[in-house]
């Protein structure tokens, strides 16, 4: 089975004065503003690497839910990603995906959570998309 999902960005000028938007095919996200005062600084709009996140946070979920399904544990999990931008040597890097999660399943055994996050934090296709250091806070509730 192959999947294609589409997204697009806009740019108009220069790198600093610039500004531009990005879609998603779906709809789901248009004409969201991004510039490098978005990216840099703290004017409202989105940018890259928030984008990465959502996107790394959102399959870590899907795929940690599958983990969990296939021991028989049905759970509520909350994933926030922070994605790390540094300046190297050789220019702007992600050089860091670092996931803090939150799994709630009311008398479900901790170890098989533990080991279903690790499954999913390796598996998970956006996971395996960055090459970057992702790394993992996880509590769980059983």
């Amino acid at each position: 089975m192959k999947i294609d999902k589409k997204a697009s960005a806009h740019w108009e000028g220069g790198l600093k004065d610039g500004k531009g938007s990005v879609s998603t095919g779906s709809g789901a996200l248009k004409d969201i503003p991004y510039g490098f005062n978005t990216r840099f600084g703290d004017t409202p709009g989105s940018n890259p690497e928030e984008l990465i996140g959502a996107a790394h946070a959102g399959c870590f979920s899907m795929a940690l839910s599958n983990e969990l399904e296939q021991v028989g544990i049905t759970a509520t999990i909350d994933t926030e990603a922070t994605i790390t931008l540094e300046k190297l040597d050789s220019g702007f890097t992600v050089t860091k995906s670092h996931l803090v999660v939150s799994v709630s399943s009311p008398g479900a055994d901790k170890a098989a959570i533990e080991t279903a996050a690790q499954g999913a934090k390796k598996n998970c296709p956006i996971s395996k998309l960055l090459n970057a250091d992702i790394t993992m806070d996880l509590t769980v509730s059983v």
